[in-house]
């Protein structure tokens, strides 16, 4: 029936082979079992199944992780062996707490929300403590289901099965009649997919339902009011995105974007201001000046912002009022230099000038004097010159 799809479930068996258990009737228990992996969809992907065998010791016959084939693993279960003595089930409980629902093991990450299945069949009472350990188990999210052949103890079974009781604990007569729990477990793991036969008309997703069904939406739709079809919701609505900046609604679902001079973080959400004077990101021509995710264009020394707000131009920096000089400004390149006019020198600041100092009148006493010095240098002169003639 390939309409009919169990849940994926961790499943492990923890079947008695005490010695109450005699060896025919332990060939049964084995039909049992592999009658019921028959009605699993047995997988990697789907239900993964476990054996435990016990009795006053516990043998872990295969994991989880062993087999995703039903035919392996029911090979596998035909080669079980009893183990002839004892009734511990409360140790058996608790040895596929430790050693088989483990991820080593193969159960399922809880993330991944598989259901841990125990069931656990013997005919007798045990012999250890079951109540601590059952409890122990249902608090770590197993469920358990008991099963009592022939002698079973009744209370035994109530004490280690999940509640509701008259859905976890089963009874039969002999091992002769234990098959006919297989129909009874396929009705609780196992319902009609009405989804797989197509029996539907939802519009977008049916979810199959104890034998019916229900729709439901893709991510970003919502179902209408009719149950069956589907409408895209405002994704960039207030408080349903996560976006810091911008919300950009696309086909049912969003992505984030950010501002100008923003750029998306790693996280696809957040922003954070970029450095908008970074090589390349700007088109100022000489000096750029970041601005809380925006800039700004200014130009050095000497130059002046053109009317574009980007390039600049050389300033005339002897022009009034942009130099300091007291007289004479004279420009050099982008700068300048001070001077004075003809009769000032310029002062040690280089910027004010003072009158030049001129020598003084020579007097009419002075100027005589210098003639009477003049005429005896003449006079010896004209003495020498006749001493060396002769």
């Amino acid at each position: 029936d390939s309409a009919c799809k169990n849940r994926p479930l961790d499943l492990v068996f923890i079947i008695d082979s005490s010695r109450s258990v005699r060896p025919e009737e332990f060939e049964k228990v084995k039909i049992f079992l592999s009658e019921m992996i028959d009605t699993l969809d047995v997988g990697e992907r789907t239900t993964r199944v476990a054996v435990l065998n016990y009795a006053s010791t516990v043998k872990v016959e295969f994991p989880l992780r062993t087999y995703f084939d039903k035919a392996s693993m029911k090979e596998a279960v035909s080669r079980i062996e009893p183990l002839s003595a004892g009734t511990m089930t409360g140790l058996a409980i608790q040895t596929a707490m430790d050693e088989v629902f483990t991820e080593e093991m193969g159960t399922r990450p809880a993330t991944f929300n598989i259901p841990k299945v125990v069931i656990v069949v013997t005919d007798g009472r045990p012999q250890d403590q079951v109540q601590d350990v059952a409890v122990s188990a249902q608090a770590a999210g197993i469920e358990i289901y008991a099963v009592g052949v022939d002698r079973a103890d009744m209370q035994s079974l109530r004490i280690m099965a999940s509640e509701p009781l008259d859905e976890h604990v089963f009874y039969v007569e002999t091992y002769g009649v234990i098959e006919k729990l297989t129909s009874k477990f396929r009705e609780t793991f196992c319902a009609a997919n009405v989804c797989a036969l197509g029996n539907h008309d939802c519009e977008q997703v049916c979810v199959s339902n104890s034998g019916s069904y229900l729709c439901d939406c893709y991510e970003g739709y919502a179902l209408n009011p009719d149950k069956r079809t589907c409408s895209a919701v405002d994704m960039c609505a207030p408080g349903k995105h996560e976006c810091d900046q911008i919300c950009v609604s696309n086909n049912g679902s969003y992505v984030c974007e950010c501002y100008e001079g923003y750029t998306l973080n790693p996280d696809k959400k957040t922003c954070s201001a970029m450095d908008t004077c970074a090589p390349g990101r700007h088109d100022c021509a000489q000096v750029c000046l970041s601005n809380d995710g925006s800039y700004s264009c200014s130009c050095f020394e000497g130059y002046t912002l053109n009317p574009d707000k980007k390039t600049c131009s050389a300033v005339d920096m002897c022009a009034p009022g942009r130099h300091d000089c007291e007289q004479v400004c004279v420009r050099d390149d982008l700068f300048y230099t001070c001077d004075c006019y003809q009769g000032y020198t310029l002062n040690p600041d280089k910027k004010t000038c003072s009158k030049a100092i001129t020598s003084s009148l020579v007097t009419t006493e002075e100027s005589c004097k210098c003639e009477a010095i003049a005429a005896l240098q003449d006079s010896v002169t004209s003495r020498l010159e006749a001493l060396s003639t002769k």
